[in-house]
């Protein structure tokens, strides 16, 4: 038992602490030790520190009580490379038509039917990629491959963010659902866990990159030994989008073609209102497997977008990127 003058002192002592007067006075720690120096000369006084209400410490701002953490996959602008170094030749060239299916989603269509098979298909235009392979040689190689094997004819563009990037080559087991089904030759992708293939960024429109942290592939596909990412996106402008950079591998940009991007930006999507949000976010909390399936139509145009066509093009010889391009 504690005589009473000590237990007075340890009271004291273990007062509340005035975060305020922590922060903002520029003497603070030297006040602290004269209170503390004060209460040892004289037990009998007390510390009369003011308190802090309850309400107020739920105010107070998080930097109150919390480092400022960088997350891991930012890009830190001090140490990147300059985009001038990073080695951006032009080795391979792919096309991809798009396409217009009207008739998709009509009582009518032939059960099983791709969309590579539309019958009221409407052209939107071609694309030109320029591939960055001395830089990503496998995620050039394996986009190449999936590109000649004609994997990415009648894949549906899944998701369209406005003023963001659209994307496309979803992968699943049924062709008719407008999903890739990539060829068995493509080889393992050891970039995806390099740093260096995320240094270069998504700084205008017409940037391809691959999907990794946008990717909509189910979780069930991605656990087979054998997969293989072939989701890409383009980029719509008409500003950068930094969310992108660290999570997604840039490897190459749109040569021709920038009318179809715009034609293709403009098209309206499917927006969920704030309570079906909410019940997502709830079911997906409590592992609940049908959040994933109702997200997978968030953001999907309201028109059926797909790519009509695809292949390589023939490159003579590589050739560097002009400035203008990233």
């Amino acid at each position: 038992m504690l005589p009473s003058s000590a237990r007075r002192t340890t009271s004291s002592m273990a007062g509340p602490v005035s975060l305020s007067n922590l922060h903002h006075h520029p003497d603070s720690q030297r006040s602290c030790f004269a209170t503390s120096k004060l209460i040892h000369d004289n037990p009998h006084k007390y510390n009369h520190s003011p308190r802090i209400p309850r309400r107020s410490l739920v105010l107070l701002p998080a930097s109150s009580f919390l480092l400022s953490v960088s997350p891991s996959f930012a890009i830190d602008d001090a140490n990147a490379p300059s985009t001038s170094t990073i080695d951006t030749t032009i080795t391979d060239r792919i096309f991809m038509d798009f396409s217009i299916c009207p008739s998709y989603f009509t009582s009518d269509r032939m059960l099983g039917a791709e969309l590579s098979s539309c019958p009221d298909s409407e052209p939107l235009g071609r694309l030109v990629f320029g591939l960055y392979g001395r830089l990503l040689p496998i995620t050039t190689a394996n986009f190449k491959a999936t590109c000649t094997a004609s994997a990415y004819r009648g894949t549906l563009v899944h998701k369209l963010r406005q003023g963001q990037f659209f994307a496309a080559g979803r992968q699943g087991p049924q062709r008719d659902k407008g999903v890739v089904q990539p060829p068995s030759r493509l080889m393992s992708n050891a970039e995806t866990v390099d740093p260096k293939a995320y240094q270069l960024r998504h700084l205008r429109p017409g940037t391809l990159s691959l999907c990794l942290g946008q990717n909509d592939d189910d979780n069930g596909i991605k656990l087979n030994p054998n997969y293989h990412n072939v989701e890409f996106l383009v980029t719509t402008g008409p500003g950068p989008c930094p969310e992108l950079d660290g999570q997604n591998i840039v490897f190459g940009t749109v040569l021709e073609g920038m009318d179809v991007i715009t034609s293709i930006a403009t098209i309206p999507t499917y927006k969920p209102t704030e309570r079906i949000q909410f019940f997502s976010n709830f079911a997906q909390l409590i592992g609940d497997e049908r959040a994933q399936s109702a997200r997978a139509m968030w953001d999907r145009p309201q028109k059926t977008v797909y790519i009509s066509g695809c292949g390589e093009l023939k490159v003579a010889k590589p050739s560097l990127s002009p400035p203008s391009l990233p």
